[in-house]
């Protein structure tokens, strides 16, 4: 799978869902979900403080910043998923494993 996605983000769709995940990231939902301090993708245990918010489906992809579409991540995972959907998660690894 090639390293880069083309996308028409829609600046104003995107300006809306940040705003909305600063806002979330002040809820007591959010905090509590923080400070179990494990990443969603690799499991791994930090200190609440290091997590960050990853949109599932992303925000420049037409994600929205709700409780359903947001995990605590590591940095690490947060940035090596860049602008994946789930669904190219799985592809990847697909490719990956016919390597």
């Amino acid at each position: 799978m090639d390293d880069w996605f083309d996308i028409n983000a829609d600046e104003e769709h995107m300006r809306r869902e940040r705003k909305r995940a600063r806002e979330l990231r002040r809820t007591s939902w959010w905090k509590n979900r923080i400070a179990e301090g494990r990443c969603h993708y690799c499991g791994k245990t930090l200190t609440p403080g290091r997590l960050t918010m990853d949109h599932v489906v992303p925000v420049a992809r037409g994600g929205k910043s709700t409780k359903g579409n947001v995990v605590p991540a590591c940095p690490e995972c947060n940035r090596d998923k860049k602008l994946e959907t789930p669904a190219d998660r799985i592809m990847r690894e697909l490719e990956d494993g016919e390597e």
